[in-house]
C-alpha cells in the first residue's frame, strides 16, 4: 500500500510539471554539468563572432540557446563563489564561503553525485564543500605543463608528472573518470568543469600553437572589425550595434614597430590555441556522454568568469616557443580589446566588457526555447543555484553548520530556457575592488576605479558609448542610492568599498595595461621586461 501512495505521489508530481511546462524535470533527473572557463574573452568562441577554432561549442549553442547579456562579477575567485552559492561574493562570504551553501552541499542530499575538476581559487578544498570527487589546484592560477605544489585528488596532494602532462586535458580526463563512478553507482551526475585555460601563462600544445601561426598578422583592429562583422551576421544582439571604438591606450596595429607587431600575433596565437585545446576537450566530454546516451538529459551550462584579461605583468622566453614548459607569456591590452568586441574595458572594470560572458545552455530534454535561439534578457551567475534548484527539486537549507546563511540573490532562468520572458528581474549588483555598478532594468550605472558613476541605458546603447548622467541626474542618483544601500545591508562589504565615487573624472588607466611605446623590440612592449 505504501508503495502504491508512493506511485501515486510520484504520478501527480510529474503531471504538474508537465502542466508547468518542464516535462523532463519528472521521471529521471539530468546530469548537471557547469563549465567555466577563465578570462575568455565576450567573442573568443566561434559562435559569438570569432575566428578560432570552437566546432564543439558551437554544435552545443546551434542545438541549444546562447545569451547576449549573461554577466559575472568580471574578476576570477568572486565569479566562482557567486556561481558555487546563488550570491554576490561579499555577500556570501567571499572565499570562505562562511554565509552560504555551495551547489553540491544542496545536490548532495537530493541524490546527485558531485564533482569537480579544475582551478578552486577559493578557500579550503572543494572536498570541504560537498564535493565528493575533486580533481585540479587550488591556486589562481598554474603551469599548464609543470603544474604546482596545489594539484589535489580527492583531498590528496597529487604531483604532477615531470612528463606528458597538461593541465586542460588533465581536467577532462578526470572528469570522465568521475562520470563513470556516478554511472557505476546510479546517480545522476553534478560536475563543475573549471578550466585554468585560456588564462595566462599563455603556454599552448605545440600542434595547436602551429595551426594559429601567421593568423593574427593582420592584427588587433582588422580582427576586431571581423569579428564585430561576424556578430552582426549571427544577429547576436537583435539588433545592430556600434562597437566601441579603440581607445587611447592602444595604438593602431600599422603603427608599431616590425618587432613588436611579429611579437604580438605570435602572442595571440598562442592565446588561440589556449581556447581550441579547451573546446577539444569539450568535445571528448560531449562524445563520452553521446557513447552513454546521456548528452540529450544533461543540462550543460558554459560560461566564463569574466571578460578578457589586460594585464601585461610579466613575459619570460618571449623569443622561446611558448610550448616550452619554463617559457610563460603574459597578455596584451591590444588583444583584450580586440577579444572583447564589441565592448569596452577589461577584466575587473564593471563595464561590459569586464562583466559581459558568453553563455551557452545545451538540454534537449529540458529546452523548449527554439534550438539555436538567442536570449537578450539580462542573467547572472546568482542565477545558477535558482536555477537548479528549481530543475532538481532540491532544497536549499534555512541553517547549516558552522554557516550563517544569507538569503540568495538570483533567480531561476527556467522560463528562458522554455522560451518565455524572465520576469521580476531583480537589479544586479556589481562590485570588485574600486570598480562598482548596478543594472537596473535598461539602465546601468557604472564607476570606473572610483571614478564618477557613468548612467547608460543598455538597452539603446548596449556598448556604453553615451554617458547620460548629466541628462538623468534622478536616475544617478536613485540607482546610487539603490548601490550604497545593497553594498551595505546585502553584501555586508568592507567599509572602504562603499565609499562615495569620486566628484572629478580623470584619465582611465592601470598600471598593468601594456605600454607599446618601445622601439627595441618585442621586450619593451609591456612595463615590465623580460625576466
Amino acid at each position: 500500500m505504501r508503495q502504491l501512495k508512493n506511485v501515486g505521489r510520484l504520478c501527480l508530481l510529474t503531471m504538474l510539471m508537465v502542466m508547468a511546462g518542464f516535462e523532463a524535470v519528472a521521471a529521471e533527473q539530468p546530469n548537471i554539468i557547469v563549465i567555466l572557463t577563465d578570462d575568455l574573452g565576450f567573442s573568443d568562441l566561434g559562435c559569438y563572432g570569432s575566428e578560432i577554432a570552437t566546432p564543439t561549442l558551437d554544435r552545443l549553442a546551434a542545438g541549444g540557446l546562447r545569451m547576449s547579456q549573461f554577466y559575472n562579477t568580471a574578476k576570477c575567485h568572486s565569479s566562482r563563489v557567486s556561481l558555487l552559492t546563488g550570491r554576490w561574493c561579499r555577500q556570501a562570504g567571499d572565499e570562505s564561503l562562511r554565509r552560504a551553501v555551495t551547489i553540491p552541499e544542496v545536490l548532495g542530499p537530493a541524490g546527485y553525485f558531485t564533482a569537480m575538476s579544475g582551478k578552486w581559487h577559493l578557500s579550503k578544498e572543494p572536498t570541504d564543500f560537498g564535493f565528493d570527487r575533486y580533481f585540479g589546484h587550488l591556486s589562481g592560477a598554474t603551469n599548464y605543463f609543470l603544474g604546482d605544489n596545489t594539484f589535489r585528488l580527492n583531498g590528496e596532494r597529487f604531483e604532477v608528472p615531470r612528463e606528458g602532462f597538461y593541465t586542460t586535458v588533465a581536467n577532462v580526463d578526470h572528469a570522465l573518470s568521475f562520470l563513470g563512478e556516478a554511472r557505476a553507482a546510479e546517480q545522476p551526475a553534478f560536475l563543475y568543469l573549471a578550466f585554468n585555460a585560456p588564462h595566462a601563462p599563455l603556454q599552448p600544445l605545440e600542434a595547436d600553437y602551429r595551426r594559429y601561426l601567421g593568423r593574427y598578422d593582420v592584427g588587433w583592429d582588422a580582427l576586431r572589425d571581423a569579428r564585430h562583422a561576424r556578430q552582426e551576421e549571427l544577429g547576436l544582439f537583435g539588433e545592430s550595434v556600434t562597437a566601441s571604438p579603440r581607445p587611447d591606450h592602444i595604438p593602431a596595429w600599422e603603427t608599431l614597430p616590425v618587432a613588436i607587431r611579429e611579437w604580438e600575433a605570435r602572442r595571440m596565437a598562442a592565446y588561440a590555441a589556449l581556447v581550441d585545446r579547451v573546446d577539444q576537450e569539450i568535445g571528448r566530454l560531449v562524445a563520452d556522454l553521446e557513447q552513454h546516451d546521456e548528452l540529450d538529459n544533461t543540462l550543460l551550462l558554459f560560461v566564463s568568469d569574466n571578460g578578457a584579461c589586460p594585464y601585461d605583468r610579466a613575459n619570460r622566453g618571449i623569443d622561446r616557443q611558448p610550448f616550452e614548459p619554463d617559457t610563460t607569456w603574459s597578455d596584451s591590452t591590444g588583444w583584450a580589446w580586440a577579444r572583447n568586441c564589441p565592448f569596452r574595458f577589461y577584466k575587473q572594470n564593471q563595464f561590459e566588457g569586464g562583466i559581459a560572458s558568453p553563455a551557452i545552455v545545451h538540454w534537449p530534454a529540458g529546452l523548449k526555447a527554439a534550438a539555436g535561439s538567442i536570449v537578450h534578457s539580462p542573467a547572472h551567475l546568482v542565477d545558477i543555484m535558482p536555477t537548479l534548484l528549481e530543475i532538481t527539486g532540491a532544497e536549499q537549507p534555512e541553517v547549516f553548520p558552522g554557516r550563517e546563511l544569507t538569503p540568495l540573490a538570483g533567480v531561476s532562468l527556467l522560463p528562458l530556457f522554455a522560451g518565455e520572458p524572465l520576469q521580476g528581474r531583480p537589479p544586479i549588483h556589481l562590485l570588485f575592488s574600486k570598480d562598482r555598478g548596478l543594472r537596473d532594468g535598461p539602465w546601468k550605472l557604472v564607476s570606473f576605479r572610483g571614478e564618477p558613476w557613468e548612467l547608460y541605458n543598455i538597452e539603446a546603447d548596449r556598448t556604453e558609448l553615451q554617458n547620460l548622467a548629466t541628462e538623468h541626474p534622478d536616475i544617478v542618483e536613485r540607482m546610487a542610492a539603490q548601490w550604497h544601500e545593497m553594498t551595505a545591508n546585502v553584501l555586508q562589504a568592507p567599509k572602504q568599498e562603499q565609499q562615495p565615487v569620486a566628484s572629478q573624472a580623470s584619465r582611465k588607466q592601470h598600471r598593468d595595461w601594456s605600454v607599446y611605446t618601445g622601439h627595441e623590440g618585442p621586450n619593451t612592449t609591456s612595463r615590465q621586461r623580460d625576466r
